[in-house]
């Protein structure tokens, strides 16, 4: 009995130390001191938030990791770390849905002098290097954080076979979110295999997809027998059709990148074989029949009546003003910005550099914002994305619209001429502050706390930073 009692008076006495600890975090003695609200807070920016219908001056508070208020006028002292944001527009972080990363099929040892040389596919030219080999597709997924992107999704970079590895060494280690369309081949891009139908492996789609379904969003078909004539091995639709059954057994959509020839036209594919919520990327891409006698071709509008998609992915040869600007100038705005990055793409640098052509175009920024954030989310089908709703993920973009003279240049080496561009001043990915490269959230040094100015002596010394906000 009395040993009872002792264990009793221990744990009451431990839970006493807890509950008191817990009371001094909030009110040291001798202190007024409490601990703030939020974690964050975003204050004087300009908000847009398509989703929910926002845009004017209001304040953006966040809290582990969450959009935790958004309110006019919420007080600094309600939060650890308060950034002025005046003059800036404040967003939802926006959605690239069409980037690449990874090898794709290329070699692993690609740039060793004894790696195999491969049958260069046609339509690859861009992405093989001086000595004709097929070299890695993907950039580093985290470039996309400099231009306010929160999410990307890889555009078919790997397929069912090199999946996996994608995953591994690329999507389990980015900061920034990254989705993925499966391409139909199971080796994905430019790994010399994507002319073979036999790749195109329904089924091993399928599997792939359903059991990533958290990561992939859809299925991509791309590159498939451009110029060459049809035979028996290669029928006119097979990447096409086995896209489509592939997408309606794991219900997802399909996005195209597409060659239109005489035995299957452009008309067929977004009137006939694309389905309501099927995405066709490269809208204004030199090969498609946008504009016929100087207006917009009517079976645009018609496609978009049944459902379909269309999308940037502006990339290094899939973009001419002579398509685009009669378009935006009749009304005809693709759906959703995207770049096309990768390794071969030297004309877009970022996804502030696609929205400033069409911003120079006429395009409102409120309505660029929109089809960088919830209008891609809902292609991908995750509406909990593109949003600032209280409880969801604190992505967040700040961005500046900058007011001069601007060269715009598209994939046929044209310029256009601009007097607008928008430029990414800061990105938060759930909570934490990645890019910030003006140091809108840091104190000027001389006025950092002590530990800054610390030389760390020994393993497990306190970092020399000038606050503690989480960065990495």
């Amino acid at each position: 009995m009395q040993k009872l009692i002792v264990v009793f008076g221990i744990v009451a006495l431990f839970v006493f130390f807890l509950l008191q600890a817990g009371t001094n975090a909030q009110a040291p003695s001798g202190t007024n001191a409490v601990v703030p609200r939020y974690d964050l807070l975003l204050k004087g920016g300009h908000l847009i938030d398509p989703a929910n219908g926002l845009d004017a001056k209001m304040d953006v508070a966040v809290s582990l990791g969450r959009i935790a208020a958004v309110e006019k006028d919420i007080p600094a002292s309600q939060a650890g770390k308060v950034v002025d944001v005046s003059g800036l527009y404040v967003t939802p972080g926006l959605i690239d849905i069409h980037y690449h990363i990874g090898h794709g099929g290329a070699p692993l040892n690609w740039f060793a002098p004894d790696s195999p040389d491969h049958e260069v596919p046609v339509i690859t030219v861009l992405t093989t290097d001086p000595r004709g080999q097929l070299v890695p597709l993907g950039v580093p997924a985290n470039l996309a954080l400099q231009s306010g992107v929160t999410t990307i999704v890889d555009a078919g970079t790997a397929g069912a076979d090199t999946f996996l590895q994608e995953k591994e060494e690329v999507i389990d280690h980015a900061k920034v979110r990254v989705l993925a369309f499966l391409n139909i081949v199971a080796d994905g891009m430019n790994g010399g295999l994507e002319q073979s139908v036999d790749q195109m492996d329904v089924k091993r789609c399928t599997d792939t997809i359903l059991r990533y379904s958290d990561i992939i969003v859809g299925v991509k078909t791309a590159h498939y027998w451009t110029q060459r004539p049809l035979d028996e091995l290669h029928p006119t639709w097979a990447a096409v059709d086995r896209a489509i059954a592939c997408a309606e057994a794991a219900k997802v959509p399909v996005m195209y990148d597409f060659w239109p020839r005489p035995e299957r036209s452009y008309a067929d594919l977004i009137l006939q074989k694309a389905r309501p919520g099927d995405i066709h990327t490269h809208v204004f891409a030199q090969q498609f029949p946008i504009i016929v006698d100087g207006k917009i071709n009517p079976i645009m509008q018609q496609a978009r009546n049944r459902g379909v998609i269309f999308d940037v992915g502006h990339g290094a040869g899939s973009f001419w003003f002579r398509n685009a600007v009669p378009a935006v100038k009749q009304g005809f705005i693709p759906d959703s910005m995207s770049t096309d990055l990768h390794t071969g793409d030297v004309t877009v640098l970022s996804m502030t550099n696609v929205m400033s052509k069409f911003l120079s175009m006429g395009v409102p920024l409120s309505d660029l914002i929109r089809r960088s954030t919830v209008n891609p989310a809902r292609e991908i089908h995750r509406p909990e994305l593109g949003t600032l709703s209280v409880g969801k993920e604190a992505d967040i973009a700040v961005l500046e619209e900058l007011h001069g003279h601007f060269g715009y240049i598209d994939c046929g080496y044209a310029k256009m001429e601009g007097t607008s561009q928008i430029a990414a001043r800061m990105t938060i990915r759930a909570g934490r502050i990645l890019y910030d490269p003006s140091g809108l959230s840091m104190v000027q040094w001389e006025k950092a706390r002590p530990q800054y100015f610390n030389i760390p002596m020994l393993q497990g010394s306190l970092p020399a930073t000038a606050d503690n906000y989480p960065r990495n």
